[in-house]
């Protein structure tokens, strides 16, 4: 792999497609194992200048010369509120305006690389409502004026408290004699509820600002005394460590660690990156090497060490602990995971600095100096909240807000095009890009972008979740798996709403129905087989197949050891599933011929589950 060249496999493009599927799947599985995605160095070059210099430097600078500091100076600013309080909410900006996490070539964005405000700006583009119908004046799918007013305001909302100088506080005056204020609670207002506006009417840029963890922040700043303020803040970072590191609990974690250290540009040995496999390239299930480095290196450091960080007043052992998370966070950023949540990371290194060296416990900013202790236990509560509901029922919680970053435990989903079929959505969608692969077609041949979306698929396949997708596809698909196109539901989705960041739930068949409205696809043209996140205290999974004329063919489940125990190109065949329900011959029969007006047949007994399922296709 060079510098502008990527590491292509050593497949030939022009006879690839006439393998069968599998064996496009092993070869390609194997080539990641060694090199990752191929991606040219120069591709990691623009995320570092974008992440240190763009985010970091631009954001430093607009956060101290904005409060009278000199960025040079960074003993004057490293621990002033306002700096880290305008570090959070540039971080926002960033998010919103689609140039942080899910930007460029690692997430799907070749040409252009960024999403964000070209698609929220833009009327008639896709937008998913959490719960359209339910909540008044959410319904439908197309963006409105309305809609962009209302992120014209967030992102305006976002410049005028960067850009304002800080407000005298009392309770700061109280316990920081040297300080420059705070940003004026009155701006965090107007922003919370456009925040909540947006939200109820597209949560894609909810999720895209990441508001599980920036809003709590920004309610805290809004509204709470400077040292509760403080307090708030740590459990916030703790809550997200601690989501996180239980979330890796489980099967799925191990599976993360081989090709995302198989990415990992700095780690040039094949020898190291193919010691995370039993046994390369026969056995590429996780070896015990990439178990411990999970579950020791992860899990256990990012439970026990934010733990230590929020009860301790040992200043050596608080100053290791800071150094520990700092050192994490810096090397998931090394590894360039294809979300790409470099500036995530990046807040979170200087947040752990901030929150416990610049206000420690053994100085007056330990839990028990709350001058609200009953606030702190529902600030507690509030935070731990959706990280137990999303673990406990993921159905009703996005993986973000469940704080399972990186667990390996997500709603995931393929796409399964007849021949032809997936140009309808370059025809039909009203977007800045088109798809995936033909915004490679302005970088390469035809032949070559086919290889480089099979990696993804390949990629995909090294997770629990890729064996039960493509079982589910060799179910439904048979030998047609062979000449149907698959894709990547993450990646295609972040072509078609602008973000994605691995969340299944973007993609599920609330989208794939707003697709069908715009695209009219025929029975069997599209093709979706969706999986959703393993509940904590449950060994089997929930799946969904999805035709996108027809709308849920069928539901069941499936055991995750079965998935875990299998090859990424299922040489004994698929996964065994557990179907609950399957919509039948003449019930597909009634939603494709106008004539047909009977009651349709169900093989479950539950036909107003499935009535459900068929009237959520009809247009909103």
């Amino acid at each position: 792999m060079g510098l502008t060249q990527p590491d292509f496999p050593q497949v030939d493009p022009e006879t690839f497609l006439q393998r069968p599927f599998f064996d496009r799947i092993r070869v390609l599985g194997a080539h990641w194992a060694d090199h990752g995605f191929g991606t040219p160095k120069m591709v990691h070059l623009i995320y570092l200048i974008k992440v240190f210099v763009f985010y970091g430097g631009v954001g430093i600078a607009l956060a101290t010369l904005t409060s009278g500091l000199n960025p040079l100076h960074v003993t004057e600013w490293w621990n002033q509120p306002i700096v880290y309080q305008k570090l959070v909410l540039w971080t926002v900006l960033v998010e919103v305006l689609g140039i942080g996490g899910s930007w460029g070539p690692l997430a799907g964005h070749f040409k252009p690389m960024t999403g964000g405000l070209l698609y929220w700006l833009r009327p008639q583009t896709i937008r998913l409502p959490p719960w359209p119908g339910k909540v008044p004046f959410t319904a439908g799918d197309s963006r409105t004026p309305f809609d962009i007013a209302v992120y014209a305001l967030i992102l305006a909302n976002l410049v005028v408290a960067i850009a304002l100088p800080g407000i005298a506080s009392s309770s700061l005056d109280s316990v920081v004699a040297d300080n420059q204020g705070l940003v004026n609670p009155a701006l965090m207002y107007p922003l919370i509820a456009l925040f909540v506006v947006i939200g109820l009417r597209d949560k894609v840029i909810f999720i895209a600002a990441r508001s599980e963890q920036y809003l709590p922040a920004m309610i805290f700043f809004g509204f709470l005394p400077f040292i509760d303020m403080i307090l708030a803040l740590k459990l916030l970072i703790v809550s997200v460590w601690v989501g996180a590191g239980i979330s890796k609990l489980g099967h799925h974690f191990s599976m993360v660690i081989p090709p995302m250290l198989s990415n990992t540009p700095w780690l040039p040995s094949k020898r190291i990156k193919r010691a995370h496999y039993r046994n390369f390239p026969e056995d590429m299930r996780p070896s015990k090497l990439a178990g411990g480095v999970g579950h020791v290196l992860g899990t256990i450091v990012e439970v026990i060490t934010p733990l230590v960080l929020l009860f301790s007043t040992s200043k050596s052992l608080t100053v290791a602990a800071v150094v520990l998370m700092v050192g994490f966070h810096f090397f998931i950023l090394s590894t360039f995971p294809l979300a790409v949540p470099l500036e995530w990371n990046l807040l979170f290194a200087y947040a752990s600095v901030f929150l416990f060296l610049g206000f420690p416990a053994w100085d007056g900013y330990a839990l028990s100096d709350t001058s609200m202790p009953w606030a702190m236990v529902l600030i507690a509560a509030a935070l731990c909240f959706f990280p137990v509901l999303g673990n406990l029922r993921p159905d009703l919680v996005s993986f973000l807000p469940s704080m399972r970053q990186y667990a390996g435990n997500w709603a995931s989903a393929t796409w399964a095009f007849a021949p032809g079929a997936e140009e309808k959505l370059d025809q039909h969608i009203v977007r800045p890009a088109k798809n995936t692969r033909t915004q490679l077609l302005a970088s390469y041949p035809a032949e070559v972008a086919d290889v480089v979306m099979h990696q993804l698929l390949a990629w995909r396949s090294m997770h629990s979740q890729g064996r039960a997708l493509y079982s589910l596809l060799m179910r439904h698909l048979g030998a047609d798996i062979d000449t149907y196109t698959l894709r990547e539901a993450e990646f295609s989705c972040n072509s078609l709403v602008a973000f994605n960041f691995g969340d299944g739930h973007l993609h599920d068949e609330r989208l794939i129905a707003a697709l069908q409205r715009r695209c009219n696809f025929a029975p069997g043209e599209f093709t979706v087989a969706w999986i959703e996140s393993q509940p904590i205290h449950k060994g089997t999974q929930r799946f969904k197949v999805i035709d996108a004329a027809l709308g849920v063919v069928e539901t069941g489940t499936y055991r995750v050891i079965d998935a875990v125990n299998e090859q990424p190109w299922l040489p004994n065949g698929p996964i065994p599933f557990q179907v609950d329900w399957t919509l039948d011959v003449d019930a597909r029969r009634a939603v494709t011929d106008p004539e047909v007006v009977h009651e349709p047949q169900m093989r479950s007994e539950d036909r107003s589950a499935t009535q459900v399922r068929l009237t959520d296709q009809a247009p909103q």
